[in-house]
């Protein structure tokens, strides 16, 4: 605007006036949950100096708290309750003539948080029933809540609240119920609530809560599985696993039954290694299996033979390895292997080789004779190998079949020799004893190297010999008469006398071989003196 006069011009500058105008914040309408803190405001512009009221359409409670400022005014609803479910006014007047309202639409809903499943009894049990029982917590409104449970994925059960006319937030309970199995272990309980209310624009409208069927149970069907699964050698490595149904996880301890019936206790793990087996790894191994909670002890056991060769082949003869001839004696041949190792029995020839003479492991015989005597071989053999035990059976016979030869013969004259030989068979070799049988004593010579000769015999030496041949299992007596004749003896002269003995421990030789060999040697070393025995004291 300018305005002229006669001097000067002046510029007016103009004042523009906002008009009255007022809102609310949020505009129209707003969707609030039940339990928290809803704040309108109603604001305004054009007026220096307004004045504010806030009601419901319905001249219902407002339900909450009024602050007016200098151009707005706010209404605090905290918490908010289902009693703000209303249309709200709020009325601004600006000087005496001025007047402008506008209202809101305030729309409650209520589903603060996620199911809570519980599941009962506790402790479940197979073949029992089990109860679910899903609670969906201050829900509003009802009318509109969808529940469905589900076993993983499979659904158990819907159920919907159509029909409730609540007025106010409520804890909503769906129950189900079915029979628990072994396959139900592990599985979810799933419990899905669902609160879709059209035109309502808030997040979430769906909450999930899920839960395992954990039962308390077992332990249960025990097993035991080897690896490798073929038989496995000696060297070999070898796991054994113990597997279980338990809950909650089971305590494992494995042990070994020994031979001598003890249990020898090995580790506390599911796995029982054993990098190199060796034969003596065989043995019945045992799983024990101990639920702590439950207090419930399984077992499972496996039977492991480690394959090998004949070991520690052992022969056991009884009564011994020296026998009686008569007697019977049984040679008996043990082996560790797998397989079992096949016995056989050898017998050594006089060629120096052995011939099969028994298959079995137990070798009997009955009344033993001297032939049965010498090396027996126990051979024991499966297809990984042999292993051969020998033992050398005594049989021990008392001297028998004695033949007893006097050179030249009983009758002799003076000054002659006298040769007494014997022959006899026996086992252990015999020991032979000489003695003169007198009337108040008897002379006893015994054998060191054999032969007994009588040298110059006289009529002294006439008399009774007795040949005593004996060794550990017997002994024989044979008896002897010496007759000497002939020339006169001399008063009170004794002539020496030489006695030597021989005894051979093996089948006669024929006798005129004896006999010169006897002539031969008839003054070697180790012959007595039968006038030096006879100063003997017996």
């Amino acid at each position: 605007i300018i305005v002229e006069n006669a001097t000067e011009f002046m510029y007016v500058l103009p004042i523009v006036v906002k008009a009255f105008e007022m809102e609310i914040i949020p505009a129209n309408r707003i969707v609030a949950q039940i339990g928290e803190t809803l704040v309108l405001t109603c604001n305004t512009t054009g007026c220096a100096s307004p004045s504010f009221s806030w009601r419901t359409q319905m001249d219902n409670p407002l339900g909450g708290t009024v602050n007016n400022h200098r151009t707005y005014s706010t209404l605090t609803m905290n918490p908010v309750s289902v009693v703000n479910s209303h249309d709200y006014l709020c009325t601004v007047f600006c000087g005496e003539q001025e007047k402008k309202e506008k209202s809101i639409k305030v729309e409650l809903y209520s589903f603060p948080s996620d199911p809570i499943i519980e599941i009962r009894p506790s402790s479940l049990v197979y073949g029992e029933r089990v109860t679910v029982i899903c609670k969906i917590p201050d829900v509003y409104p009802s009318d509109h809540l969808e529940v469905i449970l589900k076993k993983d994925e499979r659904v158990l059960h819907e159920e919907n609240f159509y029909e409730d006319d609540s007025t106010n937030t409520e804890t909503k309970t769906v129950t189900y119920s079915f029979k628990y199995t072994a396959e139900d272990i592990g599985k979810e309980i799933a419990c899905v609530a669902k609160l879709p209310i059209a035109n309502m624009d808030f997040e979430p409208k769906e909450r999930v809560t899920s839960q395992k069927l954990n039962a308390n149970f077992g332990p249960q069907n025990t097993i035991i599985t080897v690896s490798p699964d073929n038989p496995p050698m000696e060297g070999d490595s070898l796991n054994l696993t113990c597997a279980t149904e338990s809950n909650p996880s089971p305590q494992i301890v494995w042990r070994k039954h020994l031979a001598d019936e003890s249990i020898q206790h090995l580790i506390e793990n599911n796995v029982l290694s054993i990098p190199h087996a060796r034969f003596n790894d065989s043995g019945l191994y045992i799983c024990e299996v101990i639920n702590l909670v439950t207090n419930k002890t399984e077992e499972a056991t496996v039977d492991i033979v480690i394959q090998d060769g004949p070991k520690n082949t052992m022969i056991s003869v009884i009564p011994a390895a020296a026998v009686k001839e008569g007697e019977t004696v049984t040679m008996k041949c043990t082996s560790s292997g797998n397989p079992a190792p096949v016995i056989s029995w050898k017998k050594k020839k006089a060629t120096g080789e052995y011939e099969k003479i028994f298959k079995d492991a137990t070798l009997t015989i009955q009344s033993v004779k001297s032939q049965d005597l010498g090396l027996y071989e126990c051979e024991a053999y499966n297809q990984f190998g042999k292993e051969e035990k020998v033992v050398n059976l005594l049989v021990q016979v008392p001297p028998q079949n004695i033949t007893v030869l006097v050179y030249p013969s009983e009758n002799v004259k003076e000054g002659e020799n006298v040769t007494i030989t014997c022959s006899t068979y026996s086992n252990p070799p015999s020991q032979m004893v000489l003695k003169k049988v007198l009337q108040e004593k008897e002379i006893i010579l015994p054998s060191v190297n054999g032969t007994f000769i009588l040298y110059n015999v006289t009529k002294n030496d006439t008399g009774r010999y007795l040949l005593d041949v004996f060794n550990e299992v017997g002994n024989n007596i044979k008896v002897i008469e010496i007759a000497v004749v002939g020339r006169l003896e001399k008063p009170d002269q004794m002539i020496p006398l030489i006695i030597a003995f021989s005894c051979v421990a093996a089948i006669a030789v024929p006798v005129a071989a004896i006999l010169i060999y006897v002539s031969r040697k008839a003054k070697i070393n180790g012959s007595y003196s039968l006038v030096k025995a006879l100063r003997l004291k017996v």
